[in-house]
């Protein structure tokens, strides 16, 4: 009798708990500080996702933030000229804290578009 009451020890021991997913959750916020409504996913969610639209024209400019949870998230970025646009992955509780990745992606684009015209700069005076 006491190998069975050890066995189901162990068979308890071992079972563990399902947790679903947690996110922060917002729709079209125009500040991260809006964004920041912790919410349990669905079962089928493996992702947080963090979606922003900015643009910019002269002294104007725009920002949308989205977060949600996701089952099949795929990560992007684009800049068009005056708009940018990414969408971020992430698979921990509460990881989308951050809804700046546009913002890392805009400065990557200019410093790439400022090495290129320094290079070209630089080859044609040789």
């Amino acid at each position: 009798m006491a190998a069975y009451t050890i066995l189901l020890l162990v068979a308890a021991l071992c079972t563990g708990t399902v947790y679903t997913l947690s996110c922060y959750t917002c729709t079209s916020q125009n500040s991260n500080t809006n964004c920041m409504t912790a919410a349990n996913c669905s079962a089928t969610a493996t992702s947080c996702m963090t979606s922003v639209v900015s643009g910019a024209i002269g002294s104007l400019s725009y920002s949308s933030i989205t977060k949600t949870c996701s089952a099949n998230c795929t990560a992007s970025g684009s800049n068009i000229v005056i708009v940018s646009t990414s969408v971020s992955c992430c698979s921990t509780d509460l990881c989308n804290t951050s809804g700046a990745a546009s913002v890392k992606s805009t400065y990557t684009v200019l410093a790439v578009a400022l090495g290129v015209i320094g290079f070209l700069l630089k080859s044609s005076s040789l």
